[in-house]
């Protein structure tokens, strides 16, 4: 029940970030309403022609009376309307993730960096990642096909068919949802659908629990569109936690594979040498047209070794005070 509970604080927490971030909620409206548009242009299609398919569907019924051929096309009309919108029930996530994968990639993306960083996937063509994921999603849809099936025969046994049965039917589909909505953030983690499969089934209760509580807000037309970039943003948190992705460690950078900060070079038995500059350099260069300052205090030095020399162009000078 914990990792149960655990599921549900995923998708709330899924649609506490769009609403912090409505420029995203409203970039991720954009795939559910064209497909909510291309859907509603479907049923009414259906339901204008319902008529014309029943005639068509039931030619046996030309030649009865009146009221017993309306009554069986009037139910034939409603039944293909009504399997035509549980259909629609059933695809419109995976058409919507389908049609949706570049918005819902960047989506998830800006959740896995504003989270933290996550891993970049690999670089493929969109054609090539939206034929994985149309292939991914029929295996999906096969799949809980397989499951609705079993459902609806055990939904004829008494008592347990309309109370046990429909428990397991929501649960079954919010698996198979979480596993279609979080698709794109395990994907990018290099795990095929097979691993993400596996991966899900070891935290069955957290994945029931996050695609459970999405399968009764999408019971309400309108919160299928409303509550869809949530849902992708919830299902990427909940990635981060069953598949955590960790930052390979970097290492510091240096200025050249043989240079040192201090410009030592290693010497040929592989030490480190003495650094060939151990003083930076003047960063001031030299005035040319400064004259060296002279200091005053200093006295000039004589050398007592040097004889002085006389300059044969000087006249000596006779001392008055010397006698003849």
């Amino acid at each position: 029940m914990r990792d149960f509970g655990a599921g549900l604080r995923f998708l709330f927490n899924g649609q506490r970030w769009v609403a912090r971030h409505g420029r995203w909620w409203g970039f991720g409206l954009i795939p559910a309403l064209i497909t909510l548009v291309g859907y509603l242009a479907v049923l009414a299609v259906l339901i204008v022609y319902a008529g014309d398919l029943a005639a068509w569907a039931t030619p046996f019924a030309d030649h009865w009376s009146e009221p017993w051929r309306d009554t069986v096309r009037v139910a034939v009309g409603a039944a293909a309307v009504g399997i035509g919108g549980l259909l629609a029930m059933l695809t419109f996530t995976a058409v919507t993730l389908l049609i949706g994968e570049p918005f819902y990639e960047s989506l998830s993306a800006k959740v896995e960096e504003t989270e933290g960083g996550g891993p970049q996937g690999p670089d493929l063509p969109l054609w090539r990642e939206l034929w994985t994921g149309a292939k991914d999603s029929l295996a999906v849809l096969l799949r809980a096909a397989g499951f609705g099936v079993l459902l609806f025969l055990c939904g004829f046994i008494p008592v347990v068919g309309q109370t046990v049965v429909p428990v397991i039917g929501i649960c079954v589909s919010g698996f198979f949802l979480t596993v279609e909505l979080t698709g794109t953030p395990l994907q990018k983690r290099g795990l095929a659908q097979k691993q993400r499969l596996r991966l899900l089934r070891s935290r069955t209760s957290m994945a029931v629990g996050f695609g459970a509580g999405l399968v009764l807000l999408f019971l309400i037309p309108v919160l299928t569109v409303l509550a869809m970039p949530g849902a992708v943003a919830g299902a990427t948190l909940l990635a981060r936690e069953i598949a955590p992705h960790e930052e390979p460690a970097g290492e510091a950078p240096s200025d050249g594979p043989d240079d040192d900060p201090n410009g030592a070079h290693p010497s040929a038995d592989g030490h480190q040498g003495h650094p060939a500059h151990p003083y930076p350099p003047n960063p001031y260069p030299q005035n040319p047209y400064q004259q060296p300052h002279a200091n005053p205090y200093q006295q000039p030095y004589a050398n007592p070794y040097q004889q002085p020399q006389a300059n044969p162009h000087q006249q000596p000078q006779a001392n008055p005070y010397q006698q003849p």
